[in-house]
């Protein structure tokens, strides 16, 4: 709290933010718990200049951030500014769980994930070239398909997802891959083409799913249609600067630990804000908390069932992540990613 609330460490955005606190940070915030004294500012993310958001502590001159943008699920995109020192933590994190997830070194990475403005797509390019794989992406643009998914354009949803998956196929067809990342919904596509699937079941030894919401039943289906790659899920948000750690519960379902102390998941009543029992679903609040960027008591747009976290680890973990029908008023819809 001193460093993001110190007159000359402190972001601009920040700093600003204190005259309208009706409590002191700087001796009000002792625990985690207590950053549940923080108003949700996230909203104010999607038009603050982002050279706000670089504490100034960072000295002269100023790192350039990184901008990476959310999906715009919930209406006009979230900026965040990642710093250099962030940057590299968040990579080296990846390729631990790139590794031990089964990722094939040395083998090509085909990702049909979201690049632009998207952090994911950029990561992954990092990851792939420091485990020796060439990387593979196509063009995505999922704000395009939340877009025809709002208005019941189905014909073109259709025609757009088909245009996603015909780029994957020029690169299963002619390159060397042996890894795939790709969103439930576009690796669900994958698999209503018998051609597409007798590539993938070729080719690919290691898929990773992430940015949409997957239930264990399609989970297993998948499993089964790909029997020959190792199977792994991510999960992860903008707003937290990063992805959980995975892991496997023990009835089988991927849990989802955040990256204590830098992160902490709490699952909650959406009402009353209080701590839903463990093994019930709740609303998720998740909290950011490192040197490059403060994101705290953010009401996110998921739901998922409170798990306890490993020992030592701060807050809540995540099991059966799912999204909620509407956030702010808008209907959420998730589209491709």
């Amino acid at each position: 709290m001193a460093w993001h609330f110190g007159t000359d460490t402190g972001s601009p955005f920040w700093l600003r933010a204190a005259k309208r606190l009706t409590f002191d940070p700087l001796t009000d915030v002792r625990t985690y718990a207590d950053l549940a004294l923080f108003p949700n500012l996230t909203d104010h993310l999607r038009n603050v200049p982002v050279e706000d958001l670089v504490p100034r502590g960072y000295g002269s001159p100023l790192p350039i951030p990184r901008i990476y943008e959310s999906g715009g699920t919930t209406g006009a995109p979230k900026r965040t500014a990642q710093l250099p020192d962030w940057v590299e933590q968040v990579t080296r994190w990846q390729v631990e769980d790139f590794t031990a997830g089964g990722f094939v070194a040395g083998g090509g990475l085909l990702c049909m994930m979201p690049s632009g403005p998207h952090g994911v797509g950029h990561f992954d390019r990092e990851v792939a070239e420091r485990l020796g794989s060439t990387f593979h992406p196509i063009d995505l643009d999922p704000r395009w398909v939340k877009k025809l998914a709002a208005r019941e354009a189905t014909t073109e949803v259709v025609a757009y997802v088909e245009h996603v998956v015909e780029q994957a196929r020029f690169v299963l067809e002619t390159q060397s891959v042996a890894n795939l990342h790709a969103t439930p919904p576009l690796l669900e596509a994958l698999a209503r083409d018998d051609r597409l699937v007798d590539l993938v079941s070729e080719k690919i030894r290691y898929l990773l799913l992430s940015g949409a919401h997957v239930d264990a039943d399609t989970l297993d289906v998948l499993r089964e249609v790909f029997p020959h790659a190792a199977v792994s899920m991510v999960f992860g948000s903008t707003m937290i600067l990063s992805q959980a750690v995975t892991r496997m519960g023990a009835d089988g379902e991927f849990v989802f630990d955040p990256r204590s102390p830098y992160v902490v998941f709490w699952v909650v009543d959406p009402e009353t804000r209080e701590p839903m029992p463990f093994g019930e679903r709740g609303q998720v609040v998740m909290n950011h908390v490192s040197k490059g960027m403060l994101i705290p008591n953010n009401l996110e747009r998921d739901t998922a069932i409170r798990t306890p976290g490993p020992r030592g680890h701060v807050g809540d973990s995540l099991s059966n992540v799912a999204p909620v029908a509407v956030f702010d008023g808008r209907a959420v819809i998730e589209g491709v990613y």
